[in-house]
């Protein structure tokens, strides 16, 4: 049989009795980044999606260069062509009204080696990440699936798995398919020997497959601004203050996007002070740089509350079901302040689609090479999924401070960016998915935190004069130390437990 009657072949047992190798749930980012991987390897592949329309979302907007290198191993690079993709050079951060530039580093790639899963840039040179509007990125994702022959896209609402009766294994899956004659949804069975769950942040399957559930203790507001002038084009704008804090990007050629961090219960956004609106308007207006406030002013006249996401904390989990595997954000997030959600996605799929490769598991239904698989992906991905997971939260924990000693670490934070060279190049690396060594991420974190021992050190005593002080120095540097363990240890624990 000729490789185009096999794909013939298969195309007909997808489309007709619904069976195929690999079931995937969830055409988004990381569905239609596994189901492409897996069928350019040969694998047969349902993609099953609830809504095939555009989608529109706030967040899933902005890709770190280490996304776009995945990217480019994966055959997708052209995804984000054609649909009004902003290049991002890195970073502008703004503490009361004081602004350093964090570029993404200079020559950070390297020409793509074989079976390598270390950071590559084809263009060679400074590191580009990209901006966009998610739902057009996500568009063309499904188109490059939709070209692949190996790959049937089916717009179905998945409601639950089959599991073997005589086995705990799971088989594929129950859907509801709207049927065109009769304009009802109904009752419909896909069949494959791995099912991959990728349904997203609001995952139905999470609490059936996964013990840890997310924690939210905040969400992101969005505005769009229209043809809002930003301290430094081509970069992410963070802006810290007394506020929670403030991101901007460039998503098109006219549209900046505003996400604005609310803390839970926060009184300040409270009905009596106004709701969301009043906060946005009183409290975060006043915190922007002179030349954007029009731009945000204008995108709050509609009279509407902004759109929001919950910003989710979900530590990683090993894979233990037969037959089934939970990934993307259903199984993994961060708070999306470093942008990186895309960036451990897109890596992710590289890693699994090397793991699950025919040259290492001929058969799917192999459920011990699978679990094997699963837990090898469990730990080799966290060379870089650690330091994006615990870098979000550590930071959002320190620019959203609420005490005086994260106050101290956040003063010290922007202290440390300011002094430029590897105290830039270093966490710059880190948020761009380029540097996949964890203990570079802490070496710079505690390097933040005896700069700010040392300011509040400075901010005590002052001069000669007051070094009677020195005590009272010590015993706050303790607490600004202790802070910081607190701050750090918890995410690297979540990581290092399986």
């Amino acid at each position: 049989m000729s490789l185009s009657q096999f794909q013939a072949a298969n195309e007909e047992r997808r489309r007709v009795y619904h069976e195929a190798d690999v079931v995937v749930v969830g055409a988004g980012v990381f569905g239609c980044a596994v189901a492409f991987a897996l069928a350019k390897q040969g694998r047969s592949v349902l993609l099953l999606e609830r809504w095939l329309k555009e989608p529109d979302r706030i967040v899933g907007e902005l890709l770190q260069p280490g996304g776009v290198s995945a990217l480019e191993k994966l055959g997708l690079a052209h995804c984000t062509e054609d649909i009004d993709a902003i290049p991002v050079h890195g970073y502008e951060v703004i503490y009361y009204g004081q602004g350093v530039n964090i570029p993404y580093p200079p020559n950070a790639g390297a020409p793509p080696t074989k079976g390598s899963q270390e950071y590559t840039n084809e263009k060679g040179g400074r590191p580009e990440g990209r901006a966009f509007h998610h739902g057009r990125f996500i568009s063309q994702l499904r188109r490059a699936c939709a070209s692949q022959a190996n790959i049937t896209i089916v717009e179905t609402e998945v409601t639950d798995t089959i599991t073997s009766e005589h086995k705990p294994q799971v088989l594929g899956v129950k859907s509801r398919t709207l049927n065109p004659k009769t304009g009802e949804k109904e009752e419909d069975y896909y069949f494959g020997q791995l099912t991959i769950i990728a349904d997203g942040y609001a995952s139905k399957f999470r609490k059936q497959y996964i013990t840890k559930q997310p924690i939210v203790k905040s969400k992101f507001y969005a505005l769009e601004l229209i043809d809002c002038p930003l301290p430094a084009p081509f970069h992410g704008t963070v802006i810290l203050g007394d506020a929670s804090p403030v991101l901007l990007y460039q998503i098109g050629t006219h549209e900046t996007r505003a996400l604005i961090d609310i803390p839970e219960n926060l009184p300040a956004a409270s009905v009596k002070n106004g709701g969301v609106r009043g906060y946005l308007r009183n409290v975060v207006l006043p915190t922007l740089p002179q030349q954007m406030q029009p731009s945000f002013e204008a995108a709050l006249e509609d009279g509407k509350i902004p759109r929001s996401m919950p910003n989710s904390f979900l530590p990683p989990s090993t894979q233990m079901e037969k037959g089934v595997v939970v990934l993307g954000d259903a199984m993994n997030m961060r708070h999306p302040l470093t942008g990186g959600g895309m960036t451990v996605a897109f890596n992710d799929v590289v890693l699994l689609s090397d793991l699950l490769s025919p040259e290492r598991i001929p058969d799917l239904g192999d459920t011990v090479a699978i679990k094997q698989a699963m837990k090898d992906f469990h730990w080799q991905r966290k060379g870089l999924s650690s330091i994006i997971n615990i870098l979000s939260m550590a930071l959002y924990s320190l620019f959203a401070a609420n005490d005086r000693q994260l106050s101290a670490l956040k003063k010290g934070c922007f202290a440390y960016f300011q002094r430029g060279g590897n105290c830039i190049d270093g966490p710059s690396s880190l948020l761009a998915g380029i540097i996949r060594q964890p203990l570079v991420l802490v070496y710079h974190f505690f390097a933040v935190a005896v700069l700010s021992i040392w300011l509040v050190i400075q901010d005590t005593v002052g001069g000669f004069l007051g070094l009677w002080k020195l005590p009272l120095a010590v015993e706050e540097s303790i607490r600004v130390f202790y802070k910081a363990c607190v701050v750090i240890f918890p995410f690297i624990f979540s990581e290092v437990r399986t």
